[in-house]
């Protein structure tokens, strides 16, 4: 990878410092307003991402029209201004306001876990507001460890994890991160771990997605299965509705031990969910990157081995 300059870091840290304080600081009903222009100008100046969107969709939903689908992704950069907006008020979010915010559904499953006494593995995605998620669970529960891969400035990095760990919670970086979590459910700990990621074909297996062959990484499955640990899928899904997010466990996903097995089980469970809320998943990530054997790949700029 090429080296990144200081200056570039420094210019992308002070824009990012901005618009985020501009988020922190300002009326919430202005607040939410900035956050929606953010969105809007994250589509434009990066028209990269929409046109991933795009293939995405034609993909994964063909049923859809033009107009439709144009539409979701509108929806897709809103959801996104609303994970913007939270992650910057994070450090006025406390319990006496949480439910403000957002409100927990499920949680027995979370404690029935805890009681089997191996650990929780939360199977989470960039699906509604992962960030808030993990931040308010710990107000809920109590702290947890979520695996992270840091972001390429330096500078920014270390801001969020500052954020992300305002309630406790501890990072796992993903070099190390099998050990770290093994251990932390060995000691009945919760661990959350992104899995709707595009992995390389080294790390994963090729599973149904949308009915299309998506590579996801195995590791999770290995870990659950060798740890015993109880897997259960959660994610803060935005209601419109009540104004609010709504933290969401759902009924823990029995392992068998087959870890492609297992992770395409995973995988069917995500669907499913972001079938029902199709506009609040990150569909400008190029899950389809890396693609089978022989096979053609799915993006005009992208290598078929991702």
């Amino acid at each position: 990878m090429r080296k990144r300059s200081a200056v570039r870091n420094l210019a992308e840290y002070a824009v990012a410092l901005a618009a985020m304080k501009s988020l922190e600081w300002a009326p919430l009903p202005l607040a939410r307003r900035l956050a929606g222009g953010y969105a809007r100008l994250l589509d434009l100046a990066l028209p990269k991402l929409r046109r991933a969107a795009v293939r995405n969709l034609s993909l994964a939903m063909p049923e859809l029209g033009a107009a439709e689908r144009s539409a979701m992704i509108d929806g897709v950069f809103r959801s996104i201004g609303r994970v913007a907006l939270g992650f910057a008020r994070l450090p006025g979010i406390r319990r006496e306001n949480l439910a403000q915010w957002i409100r927990c559904e499920g949680s027995e499953y979370f404690e029935e876990g805890l009681r089997r006494g191996r650990g929780v593995l939360f199977a989470t995605a960039h699906l509604g507001n992962w960030e808030l998620s993990a931040f308010a669970h710990a107000l809920f529960q109590g702290p947890m460890r979520v695996v992270v891969r840091p972001l390429d400035n330096p500078l920014i990095d270390r801001l969020v994890e500052r954020r992300r760990a305002l309630t406790g919670n501890r990072p796992i970086f993903k070099r190390d991160s099998a050990r770290a979590i093994l251990k932390a459910l060995a000691a009945n700990q919760a661990v959350g771990i992104l899995i709707d990621q595009n992995s390389t074909a080294d790390a994963g297996a090729f599973v149904d997605f949308f009915g299309i062959p998506a590579c996801a990484g195995t590791g999770f499955a290995k870990i659950a299965a060798h740890s015993g640990a109880t897997v259960i899928p959660g994610f803060a899904l935005w209601s419109e509705e009540e104004r609010r997010f709504v933290l969401r466990f759902y009924p823990p996903v029995e392992m068998v031990g087959d870890a492609a097995r297992d992770t395409a089980n995973l995988q069917a469970r995500l669907e499913e969910v972001v079938r029902a809320f199709p506009d609040q998943w990150l569909w400008i990530h190029r899950r389809w990157k890396t693609r089978p054997p022989g096979s053609p790949p799915l993006y005009e700029d992208a290598p078929g081995s991702g």
